[in-house]
């Protein structure tokens, strides 16, 4: 599986499996047929819910000696409700206990925002700096073997770099055919940060998702990027499907791509974007795809000076 370096020099797969929305009772499930297919990066979250059943399948995996500990790229997120430095730590521990892991390979501040304990306010006293230092204190003592940023712009993340003691590892954002992230991508090159992708097909599961505060999100509408006739095209081209084009085209901006799925054979076919390339020529036609559209605008982060999507806000 191809991967990129990151600077600690551990490599990450440039294809893992995405596990938002993916529910209790489905994912032990996902994640095992995911690493006997191949995958070796799993990606969650605590605000997921989902960790306790990804560290069952871990285990289930690793104590049977189906595959080893190192084997496998582990991501999970701290949530905005342990932004605080001092809380960082044992948020982690906690997602090590439900994952049965002694580290994780990936750690990232899940979004920028800080909240209370019971995300009934926002905190306005805690930075992204700040949280960042609660970061580099759980890579110094092993709990992570790297970490990152989620759901940032560009200030952001050239800020903590130029604050940090310990550079980011990774940037997890939206990336997908209509949200390319050209520029965002461009900075992290510049200063050697990995860039991961979520969202690669234009999530079409979005629409059933609860935000944070229990509130059902209203969606702008957003054209398909599985219709759009440069990836239907090239699918035709390759014999491949308009999902293994978009997956395969980050891949070959060497963007590590989580799609999410449940469903075994979704997860198998996801995988086979790993026998094909597409021509330099092919990536550039898509990447001149001029369609933008944001899909997580986030808005219960709006009105926080760490709001990273803040000034696209008017122009949704």
């Amino acid at each position: 599986m191809a991967s990129i370096q990151l600077s600690t020099g551990a490599h990450m797969p440039l294809l893992g499996l995405g596990t938002w929305q993916s529910n209790p009772g489905e994912v032990e499930i996902a994640v095992t047929r995911a690493l006997e297919v191949g995958y070796r990066l799993i990606d969650t979250a605590s605000l997921y819910a989902n960790e306790a059943e990804i560290g069952a399948a871990l285990h289930e995996c690793f104590s049977h000696g189906k595959l080893k500990r190192e084997d496998v790229f582990i991501t999970t997120k701290l949530f905005s409700t342990h932004n605080r430095p001092e809380q960082v730590e044992s948020a982690l521990r906690e997602s090590l206990s439900k994952l049965r892991l002694d580290y994780v390979d990936l750690y990232l501040i899940h979004n920028p925002v800080a909240f209370n304990d019971d995300m009934s306010a926002q905190d306005h006293k805690t930075t992204v700096v700040d949280t960042w230092k609660g970061m580099e204190g759980v890579f110094e003592k092993g709990l992570a073997k790297a970490i990152g940023l989620s759901n940032v712009n560009e200030e952001q993340v050239q800020r903590v770099y130029d604050h940090a003691k310990i550079k980011p590892h990774n940037v997890q954002v939206e990336a997908y055919l209509y949200f390319p992230q050209h520029e965002l991508h461009a900075l992290c090159k510049k200063l050697g940060i990995t860039f991961t992708a979520f969202g690669p097909l234009g999530s079409p599961g979005r629409v059933h998702f609860q935000n944070p505060s229990g509130a059902k999100l209203e969606w702008a509408p957003a054209p398909n990027p599985q219709e759009d006739p440069i990836v239907k095209k090239l699918a035709q081209k390759h014999h491949k499907t308009p999902a293994q084009i978009l997956l395969r085209w980050l891949i070959d901006r060497k963007i590590s791509a989580i799609p999410k799925s449940t469903n075994a054979a979704r997860i198998k076919e996801n995988f086979e974007v790993v026998e094909f390339s597409l021509t330099a020529d092919e990536v550039a036609e898509l990447n001149s795809v001029e369609s933008r559209h944001r899909l997580f605008y986030q808005d219960f982060l709006k009105g926080h000076a760490e709001d990273p999507f803040k000034n696209e806000r008017h122009t949704k």
